[in-house]
């Protein structure tokens, strides 16, 4: 049995309610895809980027150098807004009062809470559609399940009310109400292994950042030479 038919041969069995769970789970699925490309090429670039961007800051001749590269073009992955971030909170150091909480406590502490919520933002980037994939991963089998009940529903009735019924009236309705559980499984086990690969990358990617974070502190703090510091983690 083709494709075709086989999809013809579906829309011939089923009802009302098994067309629109199928379109749900077809929707799910699309969605899910769509996400996990998207997901993949972002990470790919993140990490790719941010390893140029590292080496070339602790490449860099001085804290100058490295400002003056921002100000040419702007960061465009995780490991360069860090630093990006911690070289503007840096510049806004000496202006700084007691006034107000938010500029309380010494220069470190706060250049230490700047780069906090620069990790913060960057966290809130990374895991942005993570509950659209654990939503599938989760709904998805019930959906398909729910459509097998339904088939299931229709083909016994038909035994019950219909006169004479034979196996081969009742086994295309199960059969057909059948798939719908293996579809959800396949739009559910996708979304399922991207979600904890995704949340592995994301887990990596973070501790990276942190990493940088205690090592640009270090440097703006201490004004070291980028070599120096660079040279003692």
């Amino acid at each position: 049995m083709n494709s075709n038919h086989f999809i013809g041969h579906f829309l011939a069995q089923t009802d009302t309610v098994g067309l629109v769970l199928a379109l749900i789970l077809l929707a799910m699925s699309l969605a899910s895809w769509t996400y996990i490309v998207g997901k993949s090429l972002q990470l790919w670039s993140d990490f790719r980027r941010g390893n140029a961007s590292e080496a070339a800051f602790w490449s860099a001749p001085s804290i100058a150098a490295v400002t003056h590269r921002f100000t040419q073009s702007a960061p465009r992955d995780p490991m360069a807004r860090l630093a990006s971030d911690a070289l503007r909170a840096q510049g806004r150091v000496q202006g700084l009062s007691a006034h107000t909480l938010a500029q309380a406590g010494t220069p470190a502490e706060w250049l230490t809470r700047q780069l906090r919520r620069s990790i913060d933002h960057e966290t809130t980037r990374l895991e942005g559609g993570l509950t659209l994939l654990s939503s599938v991963a989760a709904v998805a089998p019930f959906v398909g399940l729910f459509g097998t009940v339904w088939g299931v529903y229709h083909a016994l009735s038909a035994i019950g009310g219909g006169a004479g019924a034979s196996l081969e009236q009742i086994a295309g309705p199960v059969g057909e109400a059948l798939v719908m559980t293996g579809f959800g499984l396949a739009v559910a086990i996708p979304a399922v292994l991207a979600y904890n690969a995704f949340s592995r990358a994301n887990r990596v990617l973070l501790n990276r950042l942190d990493g940088h974070a205690h090592d640009l502190l270090h440097v703006l703090t201490t004004g070291l030479p980028v070599q120096t510091a660079a040279g003692g983690v």
